[in-house]
């Protein structure tokens, strides 16, 4: 067993922070890097990319989005708890060295995956501009930690209850009119990396993304997460998950992350049916009724 030393709840428990004992895995992990997680020994095998790396403590951090039957048994897990399963680190760590000035975006849980590599370019001795947001202010996760690795932060969300009201990809470019940063890191739904990629095409800014999300057996057996990239085909959990923005294929990749959409619904109208075999409420219902 993986167990679980620190847990936090945060947008009203649709997103939960593990911390998770694995001293192996802690000493060589990488940003970029992820990890693949069983709750159960029934459980679905689920990558997650590594949200912090602490080798002193032997921990890992996982941040994820409750939104699945998997996700909804990973929240179950408290401290102390654990999972059963936990292999990795798998994928390819973030190429990110001799940056002067680097610009991280981070939207939604993509702030998660981008935290881990703001942190790296900052301990190499690069300028960061942070850029996070989100669709409401209680889903702007990881505000503190990302300010203490960044030079500036910048946070907005859709509805203006936090920071400016605009989206990330509208910050990027006033920060684009102003500066000429080495590299950019976007990293978050598939249609903001796209729109990243886009506006820092014409300057041929390096853009580096992750196609995370279409992982599913993380070890390329499967083949569901094809890509193409440059026109080749690639396995974004062999071959990424971190890509050069401009030259992935976002059409292919968001049509590809609607194939499983129907039996992700139906695992999860099973698992809130089991979830009230189980209540105890109506246990005690149905004894009443008696």
């Amino acid at each position: 067993m993986f167990p679980i030393v620190r847990r936090r709840e945060m947008a009203g428990g649709a997103i939960i922070l593990n911390e998770i004992a694995a001293p192996r895995i802690a000493r060589v992990a990488q940003p970029g890097q992820f990890v693949i997680l069983m709750a159960g020994e029934k459980g679905e095998r689920i990558p997650m990319t590594i949200s912090d790396i602490d080798p002193v403590k032997g921990t890992i951090t996982i941040i994820y989005h409750v939104v699945g039957r998997s996700t909804a048994a990973f929240k179950r897990l408290q401290v102390g708890e654990g999972y059963r399963s936990l292999a990795g680190p798998l994928g390819r760590p973030t190429e990110a060295e001799g940056v002067g000035l680097a610009v991280c975006v981070g939207g939604g849980t993509g702030l998660a995956v981008i935290y881990p590599i703001a942190k790296k370019l900052k301990s190499q001795g690069s300028r960061v501009i942070s850029i996070i947001g989100a669709r409401t202010a209680d889903l702007v996760i990881l505000k503190e930690e990302m300010a203490a690795v960044s030079d500036e932060l910048l946070i907005c969300t859709d509805d203006g209850s936090l920071g400016r009201k605009a989206l990330v990809t509208e910050l990027l470019k006033e920060v684009l009119d102003k500066e000429r940063p080495d590299l950019v890191v976007a990293i978050g739904p598939v249609i903001m990396m796209k729109l990243a990629s886009e506006i820092t095409r014409p300057q041929r800014i390096k853009t580096i993304v992750s196609l995370n999300p279409i992982m599913i057996d993380g070890t390329g057996m499967c083949g569901s997460c094809r890509v193409e990239v440059g026109g080749e085909t690639k396995l974004a959990c062999v071959d990424g998950p971190e890509f050069d923005g401009h030259r992935v294929n976002y059409d292919l990749l968001t049509a590809r992350l609607q194939s499983f959409r129907e039996e992700e619904r139906e695992a999860m109208m099973l698992h809130e049916k089991e979830e009230m075999e189980h209540c105890p409420m109506k246990k005690e219902m149905e004894m009443e009724g008696e």
